[in-house]
């Protein structure tokens, strides 16, 4: 299907881009992105340039041409988007994103300016207890950690389950609006999971179905700061699948649901923006974000932090500058970061993430020159590939070993590039 982009190119014509900013009142520079795929259009954009085209309507069509129903964004809406996702998210394994710039944009631009959710007390079934509800939320912490150390494929199935008892409970119990936005809150938190270890799994669709749901049911618990994180996953796929305007977009809608967050959560949120712009090549934004993550991060763990966001430590900080770095091909910064990144002391832990920054940096050292460190890097990876195998280390690996095919005459090289092919 052709994008808005080359749409937009093949009405435009013999048309100057000048001629036409002056037609649809837009900047040169907006049209230039937008038939370059860095920008997306707004409704207002999209109707302004088909005018000024004389395109009948079809550069508005193809810019929306994938809106969806609109679930309301109600108690009743999260119930419903929870049902329908528990129902069958878990067996759909397409291998591809489902949704497209518009529909993104929608979910995610839109979220954070909802008016608050409605209430969430019910009188159903039997009436749950806060114990319970204590119950189901420290269980989220094990479920997280199970899925770094297991990896995506292994543990969403587990996931899913806990998800389908929380949604029961909303749909069938009695609680207090108090308990319910708990409820919801953990229907989000175990949604958010779920996608990313559908993502991690290679299931893009499954994963965008989850997202969905965890930002309707971190609307109604009323956690923006929860629905930040969600939209930080998503720009991370959308990054992994090369769709570099839709996964800025997405980044900025974190950092404005996140504003409200500590100062760690919005280093994490300002470090993706920042990836993001990097990916686009524009080199002064990601400086600009890079700088206000950095002045975020200076500011040190916090009581108040949310249990998710502790992850996101000094080493993990290190290891997404890097790959800030290397998304701007900027080599010797990318290597100083991974190096404190995975420094043997004080470096990551997590084995799946371990994998992943050891083979970007296996890759940056063959990019400059130093072949042996990049096979070092790439063997220390093995282990933990094996360990938390992951659908999304399948293409760095693939980047180690296109650097090291020339050298496979070595048998030593030739024996790594197997026992690379075989995590892959």
């Amino acid at each position: 299907m052709e994008t808005f982009g080359e749409s937009l190119r093949r009405w435009r014509g013999q048309t100057s881009i000048r001629a036409l900013a002056a037609r649809a009142h837009c900047s040169t520079s907006h049209i230039c992105d937008l038939e370059l795929g860095k920008r997306l259009p707004s409704r207002q954009t999209a109707a302004a340039l088909d005018r000024a085209l004389n395109a009948g309507g079809d550069l508005l069509a193809i810019a929306f041409a994938d809106a969806r129903p609109v679930i309301p964004w109600t108690s009743a809406g999260t119930r419903s988007v929870l049902n329908d996702v528990t129902k069958d998210a878990l067996v759909d394994r397409r291998a591809f994103v489902a949704q497209t710039g518009p529909v993104l944009a929608v979910l995610a631009g839109g979220w954070q300016a909802l008016p608050p959710g409605t209430g969430l007390e019910q009188t159903a079934g039997r009436r749950i207890g806060a114990k319970t509800i204590a119950q189901i939320e420290a269980r989220l912490p094990q479920l997280r950690a199970l899925e770094d150390q297991l990896g995506g494929a292994t543990v969403r199935h587990l996931v899913d389950a806990e998800l389908r008892l929380v949604t029961h409970l909303l749909n069938e119990a009695t609680y207090t609006d108090t308990q319910g936005r708990r409820l919801a809150g953990a229907a989000g938190e175990l949604a958010r999971l779920a996608g990313w270890a559908s993502c991690d799994a290679g299931y893009h669709a499954a994963a965008q179905r989850y997202w969905g749901a965890a930002l309707h049911s971190a609307h109604s618990a009323g956690d923006p700061v929860l629905g930040a994180n969600v939209l930080k996953n998503m720009t991370l796929q959308l990054l992994d699948v090369g769709r570099r305007a839709e996964a800025l977009s997405v980044a900025d809608a974190a950092l404005a649901a996140g504003q409200g967050g500590t100062a760690r959560t919005r280093a994490m949120l300002a470090v993706r923006k920042a990836r993001a712009h990097a990916a686009l090549g524009e080199h002064r934004e990601c400086t600009a974000a890079l700088a206000e993550a950095g002045a975020h991060h200076a500011a040190g763990p916090q009581d108040n932090d949310p249990v998710w966001v502790r992850y996101f430590d000094d080493a993990e900080y290190c290891a997404q500058v890097a790959m800030t770095f290397v998304e701007l091909g900027a080599l010797a910064p990318a290597d100083r970061y991974f190096a404190l990144a995975l420094d043997p002391h004080n470096g990551l832990a997590r084995g799946r993430d371990r994998a992943t920054y050891l083979l970007r940096h296996a890759a940056v050292q063959a990019d400059l020159g130093d072949l042996d460190q990049a096979t070092a890097f790439a063997r220390d990876a093995l282990a933990h590939l094996e360990e938390a195998p992951s659908a999304r280390n399948g293409s760095r690996i693939a980047e180690v070993r296109t650097r090291l095919a020339v050298h496979r005459a070595d048998p030593a090289i030739e024996e790594l590039d197997r026992q690379l092919a075989a995590c892959a």
